[in-house]
């Protein structure tokens, strides 16, 4: 994360004078009543949708995703051996 990346936020905070912050998709106030009425006074308040979140009703089973990760790892590591001509320090 580079400061740069904080742009956005740090002109809809106005910093400089806090009665002219300004709402964006993103950036959005709440009243102390909205918050308090909220399930258990949550702060975890989402109107984002993250499209890459995957539907966790329809995951594989745990033995697959484990195959799938030991597969991954397995890939890495070979990748990693070519680049250092086919050996590990440790072999």
């Amino acid at each position: 994360m580079k400061f740069e990346d904080l742009n956005d936020f740090i002109h809809c905070y106005n910093p400089e004078n806090r009665k002219k912050r300004e709402e964006t998709e993103r950036f959005k106030k709440f009243t102390y009543e909205e918050i308090i009425a909220r399930d258990k006074t949550s702060l975890d308040i989402f109107w984002l949708k993250d499209e890459s979140l995957t539907d966790l009703e329809n995951l594989p089973e745990p033995d697959v995703i484990l195959s799938e990760i030991v597969e991954n790892l397995q890939n890495a590591l070979e990748q990693i051996k070519n680049i250092n001509g086919g050996k590990l320090k440790d072999e």
